[in-house]
């Protein structure tokens, strides 16, 4: 049984080199830090690439030293939605092509995770068929919202629609919520931003429809789900007063087994509580490589909840689940 880390981040060397040479005509500021690494900024979103993020080796030894068999790797902030269509495709085929690269230099130990052009999804959908195509490429990986659009626009339908005939899992990936910057300062664009990003996200999937739509589409949520999982009974309630909230087919909280969920809590006993709402299939092992706001030791968090779990139980977690999810 393999351990698989199923949130963890990618930037490849061509994509950087991409970002510096074009990404100043298309309105990013590139530059470098006091360690030499290269940085990006663009209104409202920042990024600096880590060696981390980039060096394959210093990923794997990584993965050795924390006893992960597996990476999925995905990009993450900037991703490739802030560009226009047609760099934004650019930068998504370049990302696909190099992640796939990746993948099949180190068959056993790297699956990756597409990115298309959500503000085009035209392209979005001709680059999602075509990656698909590509060695090593196992699922669909993109932001809780296109550029403020919630996720359940009739013109994302069709990414929906291709990724269920596909089998491919949707790993989502929280960005700013609305008026983000009242969370300036304390670090709250992540630790209070994000988590109620991914419940925006979700409740959007729910409300507009898209998972009855679609009922064989498979969504993976970060950090625990979010805010999804304590606001479901909340959610509930207004479903039954509100007739703007009741354009689901089931109450909210019986989707919550609708969703995959990634073991990113932080908090052992709030973990135990998400596996108790939706069953332990639905878990899968999560880090957030490298960023410091992650959980640096995975398989250690997931081999802690054996106080409560069976050791078939905790394997699920550590890498069963995602086998099956990624048809591994």
């Amino acid at each position: 049984m393999n351990t698989i880390d199923t949130h963890a981040h990618f930037f490849p060397e061509e994509w950087v080199r991409l970002l510096v040479k074009e990404g100043p005509n298309n309105g990013a500021a590139m530059g470098k830090n006091t360690d030499g690494a290269v940085t990006f900024a663009f209104p409202g979103i920042k990024q600096i690439f880590l060696k981390g993020f980039i060096d394959l080796n210093v990923r794997l030894q990584h993965m050795d030293a924390k006893g992960l068999d597996m990476h999925c790797l995905s990009l993450t902030t900037p991703m490739v939605n802030w560009a226009t269509p047609e760099f934004g495709l650019k930068l998504a085929q370049v990302y696909n092509d190099a992640c796939s690269e990746a993948c099949v230099k180190h068959p056993k130990r790297l699956i990756g995770m597409a990115v298309i052009p959500m503000q085009a999804p035209e392209l979005a959908l001709q680059e999602l068929t075509r990656a698909a195509k590509l060695p090593g490429m196992r699922g669909l990986y993109m932001g809780t919202h296109i550029n403020k659009q919630n996720l359940d626009e009739k013109a994302f339908y069709p990414i929906w629609a291709k990724c269920e005939e596909l089998g491919w899992p949707v790993f989502l990936h929280p960005l700013d919520p609305l008026h983000a910057e009242r969370l300036d300062k304390y670090y709250l664009r992540n630790v209070i931003g994000f988590p109620y990003a991914t419940a925006i996200a979700v409740a959007s999937l729910i409300f507009g429809g898209v998972m009855d739509v679609f009922p064989k589409l498979n969504v993976v949520l970060p950090h625990a789900g979010g805010m999804f999982p304590p606001l479901a009974g909340r959610w509930d309630h207004g479903n039954h007063m509100k007739e703007e909230m009741q354009g689901c087919k089931l109450h909210p909280s019986e989707y919550l087994k609708r969703f995959y969920y990634d073991t990113i809590a932080h908090n052992d006993a709030y973990m135990h509580h998400v596996i108790r709402e939706v069953g332990v299939e639905r878990i899968v092992m999560g880090s957030d490589y490298c960023f410091g706001i992650g959980d640096d030791h995975p398989v250690a968090t997931v081999n802690r909840f054996g106080v409560s779990l069976s050791g078939a139980e905790r394997e699920m977690i550590l890498g069963a689940n995602a086998t099956k999810l990624l048809r591994l």
